[in-house]
């Protein structure tokens, strides 16, 4: 019993200590994201926006969004506790027609009513392929 008891806790130490795909730090969605891609010009405060395109999430605390061949790249200043890449992102923006710095953005999980904390856009870097 004693051995169940100590091999158990030896698997919950080390679990907690893998991080979640998905999880700020995790840098294997974000190298996907940019594969063959490179920093096309200085981070921009606003781009404009188009009906049919969304934000993908990367990561808690980075967000894209693909406009023609440039895929901008927005990283919040601190991970947001509700950007989950399976969640629905909500931006409030200041101007209807684009996403800028400061921007506030919320998530909310499939299924829920209610979106979670505020969090708030960050500058947007351009990456286009060679």
């Amino acid at each position: 019993m004693r051995s169940v008891i100590f091999i158990s806790a030896a698997a919950l130490s080390v679990a907690s200590c893998v991080q979640p795909a998905g999880a700020p730090g995790d840098t294997g969605n974000f190298a996907r994201e940019l594969a063959g891609r490179v920093a096309a010009g200085p981070p921009q405060s606003c781009v404009g926006t188009m009906q049919s395109q969304n934000l993908r999430v990367i990561d808690r605390q980075t967000l894209a969004y693909e406009q023609g061949a440039t895929l901008w790249v927005n990283r919040l200043g601190a991970p947001c506790p509700a950007i989950e890449p399976l969640n629905t992102v909500i931006v409030e923006p200041k101007l209807g027609t684009q996403y800028c710095n400061g921007d506030h953005i919320r998530g909310l999980e499939p299924g829920g009513i209610i979106p979670g904390p505020v969090c708030f856009l960050g500058k947007w870097v351009p990456y286009r392929r060679p």
